[in-house]
């Protein structure tokens, strides 16, 4: 009953381990998107310059 146990609680934790990786690809691909659309759409400074998107 306890190898059972052991190879159950396994798969759940790989399953949940895939679940939570699959999200991260899909959050770090919309982050780069933004990331890439944030140096084509700069505003323009005082005296014709892009600016910077970003305040750090």
């Amino acid at each position: 009953m306890v190898p059972l146990l052991l190879v159950l609680l396994l798969a759940l934790i790989l399953f949940g381990a895939g679940f939570a990786l699959e999200a991260l690809w899909w959050i770090a691909i919309i982050v780069l998107v933004v990331w890439l659309l944030g140096f084509l759409v700069r505003p323009t400074a005082s005296g014709g310059k892009r600016g910077r998107w970003y305040r750090w």
